[in-house]
């Protein structure tokens, strides 16, 4: 990701590496920021291209019109779909907005454009619909230790991708693992725990963090025999962890040793996927599958299969104060046997 850049003469060098890296400040994910960088990016290269932009000159993203705004929208049209067309100019509204609120700039150029846009967001994207028998074959291709161990994780749990990279050896309990565990996982063997504070940028158990838990409340999520078997394979060919956090995935190829982060789990699930032909560069989230994705699969099929939507909604970490207090207090005599009875099968 771009840094910022000094300023000269009162004038940012680089609006959008200065816009970016206040995203840092406020917390957003490495993957967020990647994609308003591809984005802006972008934007920023039709402006520098004069056969593209309506006026023909070379110009600045801080000089940018409406009409250079809207001719940039227009000529996403007919090689996005409408939804992505959508989230780039919420991308770009963003960043201006942003950069004249702070007064950096002194007008933002979306705002009539996006006001005037007949695309929107589709915010409950129709996916793929995908088997638990498809499912079984594509984590049958994926042989990797550590890969399978991601993939089986978020297939089995609903976790998030930065959920799974926060974990700790110490948030896991095993039967035939001898290591100290939480507190919270007295009483309650073969399952995790999942906190709600660890946050992009701070220090969590002697760790500066590379992605936010984003449930507010913890949860214990139990651990079935496929993955149990999973978790034990990979533990026995971890390698040993550089931080003293104890990170529960840490990497074997680059880094050695190293918490992974987001991004490598992106790449992870996201390259088997493409072998799967279930992804594409430029793809949607109609049509690709990623770590997102595996948290769809994990409500969808479990809640048809349950009928409960409380225990999906309590292992997903969704806030809901009876939820939440209704199943940390019945845990062991209801999640875990619900869980258990009804949680698919990949081996």
């Amino acid at each position: 990701m771009a840094t910022e850049q000094s300023a000269q003469d009162g004038q940012i060098a680089d609006p959008i590496a200065y816009f970016l890296q206040d995203m840092v400040y406020h917390g957003k994910t490495e993957r967020t920021r990647d994609a308003y960088e591809r984005v802006l990016r972008e934007f920023e290269t039709f402006l520098q291209t004069p056969d593209e932009n309506p006026m023909g000159v070379e110009k600045s993203v801080a000089e940018a019109t409406r009409r250079d705004c809207m001719a940039w929208i227009h000529a996403l049209r007919g090689r996005a779909a409408e939804s992505t067309v959508a989230t780039y100019a919420s991308y770009l509204h963003r960043f201006y907005a942003y950069m004249n609120q702070v007064g950096e700039f002194d007008a933002n150029p979306m705002a009539l454009v996006v006001e005037e846009m007949d695309e929107r967001i589709d915010t409950n994207p129709t996916r793929r619909d995908i088997s638990v028998e498809a499912m079984r074959t594509f984590v049958a291709d994926v042989t990797h230790p550590l890969d399978r161990a991601i993939v089986v994780t978020l297939l089995k749990t609903g976790m998030r991708a930065g959920e799974l990279c926060n974990l700790d050896l110490r948030d896991l309990s095993l039967s035939g693992l001898d290591h100290a565990t939480r507190p919270q996982l007295d009483g309650k063997p073969d399952s995790m725990y999942v906190p709600p504070e660890p946050t992009v940028g701070e220090s969590y158990n002697g760790e500066e963090r590379s992605a936010s838990n984003k449930r507010k409340r913890e949860t214990v999520v139990p651990i079935d025999d496929e993955l149990e078997r999973t978790l034990k394979r990979w533990l026995a060919v971890r390698p040993d962890p550089i931080s003293s956090a104890g990170p529960l995935f840490t990497t074997t190829r680059e880094n050695w040793g190293r918490r992974v982060t987001p991004a490598i789990v992106h790449h992870v699930v996201t390259n088997h996927a493409s072998d799967h032909g279930w992804h594409r560069q430029g793809g949607d989230a109609a049509e690709n599958v990623t770590p997102h994705y595996f948290r769809h699969f994990f409500t969808t099929h479990l809640r048809d299969r349950t009928g409960d939507r409380g225990i999906v909604k309590y292992l997903r970490g969704d806030v809901a104060e009876d939820i939440i207090d209704t199943y940390t207090h019945n845990w062991g005599d209801r999640v875990r046997e619900v869980y258990e009875a009804n949680i698919y099968r990949f081996f």
